[in-house]
């Protein structure tokens, strides 16, 4: 099988630029990238989630046959990890073993092991470069771009954190062979989120395509991967730091998503799994508010359920979510804001909604 070609994506953001290169087996190619981009660096910080250790062993190889001193923190799998006290724990691993202005912390894993690494280098030392190897579909598509970082605290998700800038993003798109199909099929929700927020082009790949995508086919999912990365980029470039209301079209469904988990208790659903219900929930909202007819709900629902994801959740309790809603970080002067599409491709921030009407979406 022809192995795809190196796509690389810029993310324009002035001196904070930096590329996203996607492609298969591309931990030889680190060193080089890491001399460009940060020609200074000679020791690294690598954070590996500890269901990854065969991809961070490659990565530690390269690194340390090209000259780096590295150390080593592995990371339990799972949102509990994006706690304080691990937190506190990397920041001591990292002065004990000197790590400066002259290192660089590198995320090996999922979105979990990337927001917390990532947190760890905006706040060690004032700001420490940061690299994120993504290994999940997820995090390869989403939270592995655009510099979010950040921790949860018992009652909200990622509500501690910072907008942190990598200054380089690689995705082995090979890494995805070895996920379990459930995680796997979880990040397809946020690609679904693309083309329904942005790329209506997107979504209609999806649909012609989705055995194709389930069945992993290289070509495919490099393409997905690609689109996804190019959609985001646009909108950091737009709105760094979600002070225009443009970057917040990226939480499509995750009001509601952030809600389940956070109501369900983190690790029920997978992240994907609740965006999926999220949005779900989010399409029967703006049927509800006359924004999108209700055909558009039903196209949406196909494509999840054809992708294999989840549409509802039994064990939701409204009440429950509505609370926790109330801490979501799109709440403004009290006011919660839903995004909402008035139709495929494009998604609006929505103030004004009842509790009636969001609990009525949920139960749709």
């Amino acid at each position: 099988m022809t192995r795809p070609p190196i796509v690389s994506v810029p993310v324009d953001l002035a001196e904070r630029s930096y590329n996203i290169h996607i492609g298969e087996s591309l931990a030889a190619q680190l060193p080089l990238w890491l001399e460009q981009c940060l020609p200074k660096c000679r020791h690294a910080v690598l954070v590996v989630d500890a269901n990854v250790e065969h991809i961070a062993t490659d990565v530690a190889n390269v690194l340390t046959d090209a000259g780096f001193r590295l150390t080593h923190i592995e990371v339990p799998s799972g949102e509990g990890s994006k706690s304080l006290g691990l937190l506190e724990r990397m920041w001591e691993r990292m002065l004990h073993d000197h790590t400066d202005r002259g290192s660089t912390v590198v995320a090996v894993g999922g979105g979990v092991v990337g927001d917390l690494a990532g947190f760890a280098a905006a706040s060690f030392a004032r700001g420490l470069p940061l690299i994120q190897v993504p290994t999940t579909l997820l995090s390869q598509v989403d939270s592995s771009v655009g510099g979010k970082t950040g921790i949860n605290l018992p009652g909200a998700k990622n509500i501690v954190g910072a907008f942190w800038q990598p200054s380089l993003v690689v995705i082995d798109t090979q890494s995805l062979k070895s996920l379990p199909r459930r995680e796997f099929v979880s990040g397809l929700a946020e690609v679904v989120k693309y083309g329904m927020i942005l790329l209506p082009e997107l979504f209609e790949y999806l649909e012609r395509n989705a055995q194709n995508i389930l069945a992993q086919d290289p070509a495919t999912i490099a393409h997905i991967v690609a689109q996804s990365c190019l959609a985001k980029a646009q909108v950091v470039k737009l709105d760094e730091r979600e002070t225009t209301g443009l970057r917040a079209i990226l939480n499509y469904g995750h009001t509601f998503a952030h809600a389940l988990e956070t109501t369900s208790g983190y690790g029920t659903l997978l992240h994907g799994e609740a965006v999926a219900i999220g949005m779900h929930m989010a399409g029967c909202l703006a049927a509800q508010l006359g924004r999108i007819d209700t055909e558009l709900v039903a196209r949406q629902r196909r494509l999840l359920e054809l992708l294999e994801l989840p549409t509802s959740f039994a064990a939701a309790n409204p009440d429950e979510l509505w609370r926790a809603m109330q801490h979501d970080k799109k709440v403004e002067h009290g006011k919660l804001r839903f995004i909402l599409p008035d139709r495929m491709g494009h998604v609006e921030l929505v103030a004004g909604i009842a509790r009636e009407q969001a609990i009525a979406a949920m139960r749709a």
